[in-house]
C-alpha cells in the first residue's frame, strides 16, 4: 500500500491534520526551520556572487535523521509549511538537507487547517515556487548584512549587547522622530464658545457651538477674541437660519489582516503585538473542540490581503440571512483590492467556519482566546453585512452676523452595528435637534465658554506604530511583533501605559544610525527595499541583484563610521544611595530584569541591591520614602522603602498633599486628587505641578 509523507512546520498541526488524512499519510513536523546562515560569521561569499552558506540548525540534526527515516518508507513527500514566503523557504531547504531531489516532492499550501482545506491542496500540489524562496533568500540576505556588519560597530562603538537592524532601526527611528516632534510642541491658546437656548414647551436646553460668521468659520484664539464675539451678540435676537436633513451610511469594516488585527487586539483587548500572534498561531493551528477534535477555527494569521473566498462568502451569506434577516446581508461584498502586492494570493483573517459562533466553543478556548476568535468572528461577519444607515440633522442659527451650529444623528438601520462596532465616536441621538424648523423660537439663556490648549501627537503605541509602518510600507506581517518585540528587549524604547518612551540607550543608538548610516534608516529607501523584494517575489526582479546592489554602499559606511564616529560613553547613573560595605556612592545600571542598584567599587566591592525610583512623596506611617515598587506578576505599586519593616503601600500615585478632610495622603487617579482613605471620599482638582511631576 502507498505511503504519503506530509512535512509540516510546527508539531501543533501534526494532531489535526493527521485526523484528516487516511491510514496511508504520515505527519511529521520540522519544528520551523532546518538550515540558516551560520551565527559566528557573516554567512555570505561576498566575493563568489554573494552566495548564502546555509548550515544545519545546531539542536537538529536528530530531527533530520528521524525526517530521513520517514522519507526513505514514502512513495510521495508533501511539503506543507507555511503559505508564505517563509514557509516556501523552509520547503526548498528541506529539500536539500533530506536529499529529496530524486524523490516524488510535491509543495502544498493550505490557508486554513480544516479538512476540507486540506484535501483540496493535495489535488493542487505544485512545485516550490523559487521566486518566493529568492524573495525570502533576499530578505534574509539583507537582514544579515546590516546586522553583522553595523551590531560590532555599535558595540565598540557603545556597549556590547547592541544590535541593528534594517527594520528595527527604522522603527526605533519613527518613535525617535515622533519623541522629538513631542519635546518640541509649543501648546496653543484657543477657545471653545457654546449658546444654551431654551425652546418653548421644552424642558431640555439646547446647546450649539460657535462656527462662526455666516460666510465663513472662525477659529478662536483668544479670550480677548472671544469677548467680542460675546459683545457683539449682546441683545442680539437668534433665529434658525437652515435646518438639513439628509442620510449618512457607514459602511462594515473590511475583515482582518495582520496590522489591522493586531491593532484592534490591543486597542480593544489591551493585548500585545506578541501576544495577539501567539494566540492566533494556536487558533489557526489547532484547538481541541469537544466533539470534533483538533480543529484550526481561524485562516492564517499572516497576511496583508483581505480577500475571501467564494466558500466563505456563500457561508457567510447564508448564515447572516438565517441569524439576523435578508435585509443585513450585503448587497455589495466590501472587499478592497491592495494596491501592493503582498501576499495577496492569501485571504483576510477569518473564522474558518462561521456556525462556530464564540459562544458554541466558549468552554474549548482559554479565556484570552475566546476573547481574541471572539473579535475575529464579529469583524468577519460585520464585514459581510449590510451598511448601518443613521439619519441626520442639522441646525445653523445666525444671531448678529455669528453662526452657532448643532448636529445629531439617529441610527435608522443598525446594519453590521448588531455585531460589530470599531467606533470610538459616539453616536448623538437627540429627538429635540430632529423636531427643530425654521420657525422654533429660540429664547437665549447663557454662553459656556471653555479654554483649551493645542495637544502634541500621541506617544506611539504598539498598535498605532505597527499602523505607521504598514502605512510607509515598512517590514511585513510577519515581522511587525518580531520587530517591537526586539526594540523592547534591547531597551531602546520602554513601555508604560501601553505608550512606548525612548530610552537613552534608544537615542543614542538612533543618532548613531541617522550619522553613519542615513540610507539604512531612510524611511523611504526601507519602503523602496521591500518593494524590490516584492518584485523578487513576483519574478521581475533578480534576488543577487537586490543583495550586490546594497551591499557596497553599506560596506563603505561602515569602513567610514569605523573611522569618524567617536566612542559613546553611557556614563552609570549616580544614585543617593551609600554602600554599606564600603562607602561609596552606588551607581543605577540595567541588567536582563531591569534597573539596579551596584557598587561602582567593582571588582573590590561586589555588592548590589534593587533599585527603586523615588518618588519624592514621605510615607505617611514612618517619614520613610515611597518609592515605586512592581508586584511579581509586573504590576506597579507604591510603597514605603522601608518594607517589610513598614507596610504602607496602594495602587495609584501618592502626591505630597494632606486632605483637607481628614489629613490622610492624597492619592492621584487621572486629573484628580483623592483622599486615600476610600471612607472620606474627599476628591479636588489636580494642580498642574501635581499632574506634571506625575508625568
Amino acid at each position: 500500500m502507498a505511503k504519503y509523507l506530509v512535512i509540516v512546520e510546527s508539531p501543533a498541526k501534526v494532531k489535526t491534520i493527521k485526523k484528516f488524512l487516511g491510514a496511508n499519510y504520515e505527519v511529521i513536523a520540522s519544528n520551523g526551520h532546518v538550515r540558516d546562515l551560520p551565527k559566528s560569521q557573516l554567512g555570505i561569499d561576498i566575493e563568489h556572487g554573494f552566495e548564502p552558506k546555509y548550515i544545519t540548525i545546531r539542536g537538529k540534526g536528530e530531527l533530520l535523521s528521524e525526517l530521513r527515516k520517514q522519507v526513505r518508507k514514502a512513495d510521495k513527500i508533501y511539503l506543507a509549511t507555511d503559505p508564505d514566503r517563509e514557509g516556501e523557504a523552509i520547503s526548498w531547504h528541506l529539500m536539500y538537507a533530506l536529499k529529496l531531489e530524486d524523490k516524488k516532492v510535491y509543495r502544498i499550501t493550505f490557508n486554513e487547517i480544516t479538512k476540507s482545506a486540506v484535501k483540496e491542496s493535495l489535488k493542487h500540489a505544485r512545485e516550490i515556487d523559487m521566486d518566493l524562496v529568492d524573495a525570502q533568500q533576499a530578505r534574509r540576505c539583507l537582514d544579515r548584512m546590516v546586522g553583522y556588519k553595523i551590531s560590532p560597530l555599535l558595540w565598540a562603538k557603545v556597549k556590547r549587547g547592541l544590535s541593528a537592524g534594517r527594520v528595527q532601526s527604522v522603527a526605533l527611528r519613527i518613535i525617535c522622530d515622533r519623541e522629538d516632534e513631542i519635546n518640541a510642541f509649543i501648546p496653543e491658546e484657543y477657545w471653545t464658545l457654546d449658546a444654551v437656548f431654551k425652546i418653548p414647551g421644552e424642558k431640555k436646553s439646547l446647546i450649539a457651538k460657535y462656527y462662526g460668521t455666516d460666510k465663513q468659520k472662525v477659529e478662536i484664539t483668544s479670550k480677548e477674541q472671544l469677548d467680542d464675539i460675546k459683545k457683539s451678540l449682546e441683545d442680539a435676537e437668534y433665529k434658525v437660519a437652515d435646518v438639513k436633513r439628509s442620510e449618512r451610511i457607514k459602511k462594515p469594516p473590511l475583515p482582518f489582516t495582520t496590522s489591522t488585527m493586531q491593532q484592534e487586539a490591543s486597542k480593544i483587548l489591551n493585548f500585545s503585538t506578541q501576544k495577539t500572534m501567539r494566540i492566533a498561531q494556536q487558533m489557526y493551528e489547532g484547538i481541541d473542540i469537544k466533539g470534533n477534535g483538533a480543529v484550526g477555527i481561524i485562516t492564517y494569521l499572516r497576511t496583508d490581503s483581505t480577500r475571501v473566498s467564494d466558500e466563505a462568502r456563500k457561508m457567510s451569506e447564508q448564515y447572516i440571512v438565517e441569524n439576523y434577516g435578508e435585509e443585513y446581508s450585503a448587497a455589495v461584498q466590501n472587499d478592497k483590492k491592495n494596491s501592493q502586492k503582498i501576499q495577496d494570493a492569501h485571504e483576510a483573517i477569518r473564522p474558518t467556519d462561521i456556525s462556530m459562533t464564540p459562544e458554541a466553543l466558549k468552554d474549548s478556548l482559554s479565556r484570552d482566546q475566546f476573547r481574541l476568535y471572539q473579535l475575529i468572528w464579529k469583524r468577519f461577519v460585520a464585514s459581510r453585512m449590510a451598511p448601518a444607515r443613521y439619519d441626520t440633522t442639522a441646525v445653523k442659527i445666525d444671531a448678529a452676523g455669528q453662526r452657532f451650529s448643532v448636529s445629531a444623528s439617529r441610527v435608522s438601520f443598525d446594519g453590521f452595528l448588531s455585531v460589530y462596532n470599531d467606533d470610538e465616536e459616539k453616536e448623538e441621538s437627540n429627538t429635540l435637534v430632529s423636531e427643530i424648523n425654521k420657525d422654533t423660537k429660540l429664547t437665549f439663556d447663557t454662553f459656556d465658554e471653555k479654554q483649551h490648549f493645542t495637544q502634541p501627537a500621541p506617544h506611539y503605541t504598539e498598535a498605532s506604530l505597527v499602523r505607521a509602518l504598514e502605512e510607509l510600507g515598512i517590514g511585513r506581517p510577519s515581522t511587525y511583533a518580531p520587530t517591537i518585540t526586539t526594540i523592547l528587549a534591547r531597551r531602546y524604547i520602554v513601555k508604560e501605559n501601553k505608550n512606548l518612551y525612548v530610552t537613552e540607550l534608544g537615542e543614542i543608538v538612533n543618532n548613531i544610525m541617522k550619522e553613519a548610516f542615513p540610507s539604512i534608516v531612510d524611511v523611504n529607501f526601507t519602503a523602496t527595499m521591500e518593494a524590490l523584494l516584492d518584485g523578487v517575489a513576483e519574478g521581475n526582479v533578480k534576488w543577487k541583484t537586490v543583495i550586490s546592489n546594497f551591499y557596497p554602499d553599506l560596506d563603505d559606511a561602515v569602513s567610514k563610521a569605523e573611522k569618524e564616529l567617536e566612542k559613546v560613553e553611557i556614563a552609570d547613573e549616580v544614585s543617593d544611595e551609600v554602600c554599606e560595605n564600603c562607602g561609596r556612592q552606588m551607581v543605577i545600571k540595567y541588567g536582563t530584569h531591569g534597573r539596579f542598584l551596584a557598587c561602582p567599587g567593582f571588582p573590590e566591592c561586589r555588592n548590589t541591591r534593587p533599585y527603586y525610583e523615588k518618588i519624592g512623596v514621605a510615607c505617611p506611617k514612618c517619614g520613610k520614602d515611597i518609592v515605586l515598587k512592581k508586584t511579581r506578576k509586573g504590576r506597579k505599586y507604591y510603597g514605603c522603602i522601608d518594607n517589610p519593616n513598614c507596610d504602607f503601600m496602594v495602587w495609584q500615585r501618592p502626591v505630597d498633599k494632606k486632605c483637607q478632610r481628614c489629613g490622610k495622603i492624597m492619592l492621584m487617579k487621572g486629573n484628580k486628587l483623592v483622599c486615600s482613605d476610600e471612607n472620606c471620599g474627599y476628591v479636588e482638582n489636580a494642580v498642574a505641578e501635581a499632574v506634571e511631576t506625575v508625568k
